[in-house]
C-alpha cells in the first residue's frame, strides 16, 4: 500500500527517472532519423519556456513532462524510414530496460529503488507509445503512426508545396497540393520563407521548387515523432 513514506520515491520517480525515460525515448527516434539522413535534430525533454538548449538537447521548464524531437530533410523518406524512425523510441527504451535488468541479475548494478522504477516505467512508456491511439492535440502515439504507416492510411499522406516564379506576372508563388496559389510576392526569399512555415506546420510535408519545368525538392519534414 502507499504511505507518506513512499513519498520520497515517487518524486524522486517523477523528477529524475521519467525523465531520462523519456530522454532515451527520443533519442532512439533520433538515432534513426540521423541514419535515415536526418538534419536540424532535435531533442526536446520538457514542456513550457526553454531553460537551456546544448548540442540536440533542449531542457524546458517542466522537464519532468512531455518530450518529443523534430528534425527534417530526411534523405531516405520512404514508409519503411519513417516505420523505423517511429519505432525507434519503444526500441531505446526496451534495451536500456534489459540492459538494467542483465546489470542487476549479474550484480554489476545494486537492484533498488532506481533500478526498479527505471524498469517498471520504461515498460509503460513502452505501453503507452506502441497503444494506437489520437491524441487530444491531434498528434498520434507512436503505435498508431507505426500501424497507418503499415497500413498507407491518407492522414500521414504528404503534403505538397511548390514554389515557382510566375514569369506572365513576375510574381514568386507558393503552391498548394491542387496548385492553388496560397502566397505570391515579387521577393523569392518572402515566398520561401512563407513555403517553409506552411510545410513545417502541416507535416508529413515536401517542399519543390519548379524549375524550367522540372520539379527540384528544397526540403521535406517528416511528422514529429512523440
Amino acid at each position: 500500500m502507499f504511505g507518506i513514506n513512499d513519498l520520497p520515491k515517487f518524486f524522486l520517480a517523477f523528477f529524475l527517472v521519467l525523465p531520462i525515460i523519456s530522454f532515451v525515448h527520443e533519442a532512439g527516434h533520433v538515432f534513426f532519423a540521423w541514419l535515415m539522413g536526418g538534419k536540424n535534430i532535435t531533442v526536446i525533454v520538457g514542456t513550457g519556456n526553454k531553460l537551456f538548449h546544448w548540442w540536440i538537447l533542449e531542457v524546458r521548464e517542466y522537464y519532468f513532462w512531455y518530450g518529443f524531437c523534430s528534425f527534417d530533410n530526411l534523405k531516405h523518406n520512404k514508409r519503411l524510414s519513417n516505420i523505423l524512425i517511429f519505432s525507434g523510441g519503444v526500441l531505446f527504451n526496451a534495451l536500456a530496460a534489459i540492459a538494467v535488468m542483465y546489470l542487476v541479475q549479474v550484480k554489476s548494478v545494486e537492484s533498488g529503488m532506481l533500478t526498479y522504477q527505471f524498469t517498471y516505467f520504461s515498460m509503460y512508456y513502452i505501453f503507452f507509445a506502441l497503444l494506437p491511439m489520437p491524441y487530444p492535440d491531434g498528434s498520434y502515439s507512436d503505435g498508431k503512426v507505426i500501424l497507418d504507416l503499415i497500413r498507407n492510411k491518407p492522414q500521414i499522406t504528404e503534403n505538397i508545396y511548390r514554389i515557382h516564379l510566375d514569369e506572365k506576372k513576375a510574381k514568386w508563388q507558393v503552391l498548394d497540393n491542387s496548385k492553388t496559389i496560397l502566397e505570391s510576392s515579387d521577393k523569392e526569399a518572402e515566398v520561401l520563407a512563407k513555403a517553409h512555415e506552411l510545410a513545417q506546420s502541416n507535416r508529413p510535408s515536401r517542399l519543390l521548387e519548379i524549375k524550367n519545368g522540372k520539379e527540384v525538392e528544397i526540403c521535406n519534414y517528416p511528422i514529429v515523432p512523440l
